[in-house]
């Protein structure tokens, strides 16, 4: 029986460790790709924030959790439908940006400077020309 529990916490103890492993290597990745930037989200209201990773794509804004495996973002919003509607300072170089995205407001907090990233992100989308007469 005494070698039964050493087994099981070993194999626990490797488990946890693994786990830990592969968080640490999905959060540095996340957090070393070009146009990604400490980002959480929050609902709108009160409620607790998300804590994650947001990386600027071409035609959207993916969001990771942070607090997660998974490989694919937990959010994917659409570059041409986000608008930042509002901008509240809060506090030790933060701020909350409420945008629009389709017809829903999202609050998200990050640092001044991924604000001003996020905004040129958003100015600089490209015109599209649906067809050519």
């Amino acid at each position: 029986m005494p070698t039964l529990v050493l087994v099981a916490s070993v194999a626990l103890v490797v488990v946890v460790l693994v786990l830990g492993g592969l968080w640490l290597s999905r959060s540095r990745t996340l957090g070393h790709r070009v146009g990604s930037f400490r980002c959480a989200v929050g609902r709108t209201g009160s409620g607790p924030w998300s804590a994650g990773i947001a990386q600027y794509g071409a035609e959207h804004l993916y969001w990771w959790r942070h607090l997660s495996l998974a490989p694919r973002p937990g959010h994917r919003w659409e570059r041409r439908g986000l608008a930042v509607l509002d901008r509240v300072d809060a506090g030790a170089g933060n701020v909350v940006v409420t945008c629009r995205v389709g017809g829903d407001e999202l609050p998200l907090l990050m640092s001044r400077e991924a604000y001003e990233g996020l905004t040129s992100w958003i100015e600089a989308t490209p015109s599209r020309v649906d067809s050519v007469i």
